[in-house]
């Protein structure tokens, strides 16, 4: 009776700390995407705004995605003084071989971010975040040939329908090109924000890989310092072509040019830089805590509310065509998000009918 009664109470232990554990790990998932919502709703808008009141520099908004990388020095600090006092505490958790797949990311979030940039300041908030909601497409192609994540026939209906979706889009693009831009400037800046979608696609799934191999145990703190790692990176990237390009002695010029005046010039690029930051870190977080294809899910489904902003703060048009290629995204959203529950609810029942093939 004793043995049986400690048998219990190990067991109420154990179950204990799991529900614990999982709590915070729902809060931490919950906090992610929080930031993410934050930054991926906020960061076009403000970015549009400065393109439509005579902003022009490219790659000062590229350079806005990560340049807010020092604010992460606060919680690593935070996390580092908290774990000092053990022996085994690292200042620097990053490996060499990690270290060397940050620098390579960083690099190609830098010129993602050229890419959406080039694409925003062209394209109007509503076709840009559609044709952006096909990364998840993308990401769905490429986390299958680098995490190797299974395609199922949702998953294969959802890249279809994205895709069908862009096309719509790239079909009527001359009804929906702002007055005074080019033709030329408009289909430039489509397909430009097409392939950032697609390298997007590709950086989340190799972002899962690095960490997959970092070979170390992937913790909060070792994700920070990755984050950091990556944001400084594509800042140093960005950083450059500013520098080539005179970008940094033509603010103050730029600011007093801009039709809602200087205040509001630097308000907005201030405001803008840390709504993507929340973005890049909201974005990093959320495949540490579950995963790449994730991600991309949770960015396809706050197209809708993109759409609904554009048209009342940007006073944007919404036509029959974003409205077939809107419910495309849906559409695909809604048949993979059902093939990803069908899936955990297999997982499970595998994991019950483990124990009993082992006992036999």
């Amino acid at each position: 009776m004793e043995v049986d009664a400690a048998i219990q109470g190990q067991k109420h232990n154990i179950l204990k700390k799991l529900n614990i554990c999982l709590s915070k790990k729902a809060l931490i998932i919950l906090f992610n995407c929080l930031l993410l919502t934050i930054g991926q709703i906020g960061g076009p808008l403000l970015v549009r705004i400065y393109f439509l009141n005579g902003g022009k520099r490219k790659w000062l908004t590229s350079w806005l995605l990560t340049a807010g990388f020092p604010c992460l020095i606060l919680p690593i600090s935070i996390s580092y003084a908290k774990t000092r006092a053990k022996l085994s505490a690292s200042k620097f958790l990053v490996t060499p071989r990690l270290f060397v797949a940050s620098a390579i990311l960083g690099c190609l979030l830098g010129i993602d971010s050229y890419l959406y940039t080039f694409g925003m300041s062209y394209l109007p908030v509503s076709v840009s975040s559609l044709l952006g909601s096909s990364q998840l497409a993308f990401t769905s192609i490429f986390a299958y040939f680098v995490v190797k994540h299974k395609f199922t026939h949702y998953s294969i209906n959802a890249v279809v329908l994205m895709t069908f979706g862009s096309v719509v889009l790239g079909l009527h693009m001359n009804g929906d090109r702002p007055s005074g831009e080019s033709n030329a400037n408009y289909t430039l800046g489509f397909f430009m924000t097409l392939a950032g979608a697609a390298l997007h696609g590709f950086i989340m799934p190799a972002l899962e890989f690095a960490f997959k191999k970092a070979e170390v145990v992937v913790t909060f703190d070792l994700v920070l310092q990755v984050q950091f790692l990556v944001s400084m990176f594509a800042t140093m990237f960005c950083t450059i072509p500013m520098i080539i390009n005179k970008d940094f002695q033509a603010i103050p010029k730029e600011a007093a040019e801009f039709e809602l005046g200087p205040m509001k010039y630097y308000m907005i690029l201030g405001v803008a830089a840390m709504a993507l930051q929340c973005m890049m870190i909201g974005s990093i977080g959320v495949i540490f805590s579950t995963s790449s294809l994730f991600g991309g899910i949770l960015t396809s489904l706050l197209v809708p509310v993109q759409q609904i902003l554009a048209v009342i703060c940007l006073t944007e048009s919404f036509s029959g065509e974003k409205g077939m290629a809107l419910a495309m995204c849906l559409w695909g959203f809604a048949s993979y998000f059902y093939g990803q529950y069908k899936v955990n609810q297999k997982q499970p029942d595998v994991r019950q009918d483990q124990p009993e093939h082992e006992e036999v």
